[in-house]
């Protein structure tokens, strides 16, 4: 089934049209995922994440009146999931060496020559991850982040540059 806006689809799909609720799902899903898995670093956690996303998207999607675009109201929510993850993680866990080392599937995913920026990715804090991945992975201005996050600009850009600053460093670290 075809559907000749986002808005329509979106429309329809708020009527509980389920084909419409599928596409939605199909056209959003490996954004989703992807931006899951960059915030919380292992697969299974970012697939049990992205279902936790669309279950709220799906419960929440009456209440969405199109003020913003669809996928910045999506990206709030997945924003709001991941950390509620981080929120029900031990507050103190500590990530080695061990724990970052990538599957063969993640591998595929992520290619070799960025190994090293997705580790140090990792091992910012929420905040700043949070951050760099709507800046970087999903292109998103700093006032569409400032929305996800009802942060403001400037302490996006702040976060941004100390996260930045931050990666810098560890990567100069592993290069020597």
């Amino acid at each position: 089934m075809i559907f000749s806006t986002e808005a329509g689809l979106i429309k329809k799909a708020q009527a509980g049209h389920k084909q419409a609720w599928l596409t939605l799902v199909t056209r959003y899903e490996k954004q989703v995922f992807n931006h899951c898995l960059r915030m919380v670093g292992h697969r299974e956690d970012a697939c049990d994440l992205m279902q936790e996303v669309f279950v709220s998207v799906f419960t929440a999607l009456p209440q969405f009146a199109g003020d913003s675009q669809f996928s910045t109201w999506l990206y709030k929510i997945t924003h709001a999931r991941c950390v509620d993850f981080f929120r029900r993680k031990k507050p103190l866990e500590i990530i080695d060496e061990e724990q970052h080392d990538l599957s063969a599937e993640q591998s595929m995913v992520i290619d070799a020559t960025n190994r090293e920026v997705y580790s140090a990715l990792q091992q910012l804090p929420i905040e700043q991850r949070q951050i760099v991945e709507l800046k970087f992975f999903q292109h998103l201005t700093f006032e569409e982040i400032a929305d996800i996050t009802d942060l403001s600009t400037n302490t996006i850009k702040t976060r941004l540059y100390s996260a930045l600053k931050k990666m810098k460093n560890q990567l100069e670290v592993v290069h020597g």
